[in-house]
């Protein structure tokens, strides 16, 4: 059974740090290229950050100079490092695996950045 659990998020002050994990099981996780996405209130699921197979990274333009995404191979586990936080990255944070046809996601994980 596929699944993708993220764990980390919670209530942060602006211009602070959380590192969200997301722990696969069930599929080849090394194999699948995995990605973050974000949606908040009353706006569509956007991209936050993908990584591929090979480690290659790719960022939306907002996030880029403060977040990280990296994944463990051996641990099955996808992470994302925020610093330097915003109210505006309120949202719910979802991990994602693709790889052809096969489309996983997980259940998500709320990040409140607010003072």
């Amino acid at each position: 059974q596929v699944q993708l659990v993220e764990s980390g998020g919670g209530l942060v002050q602006p211009g602070g740090s959380l590192r969200l994990s997301c722990a696969a099981s069930g599929f080849s996780f090394s194999a699948y290229a995995m990605s973050w996405y974000r949606q908040a209130p009353e706006k569509e699921r956007e991209l936050v950050a993908a990584i591929t197979s090979a480690g290659r990274t790719n960022y939306a333009d907002s996030m880029k100079g403060r977040f990280t995404i990296s994944r463990d191979n051996v641990k099955n586990t996808l992470y994302l490092q925020m610093n330097s936080l915003k109210p505006e990255d309120t949202a719910v944070y979802y991990c994602n695996a693709k790889l052809a046809w096969n489309n996983y996601w997980g259940q998500g994980t709320q990040v409140t950045v607010s003072s």
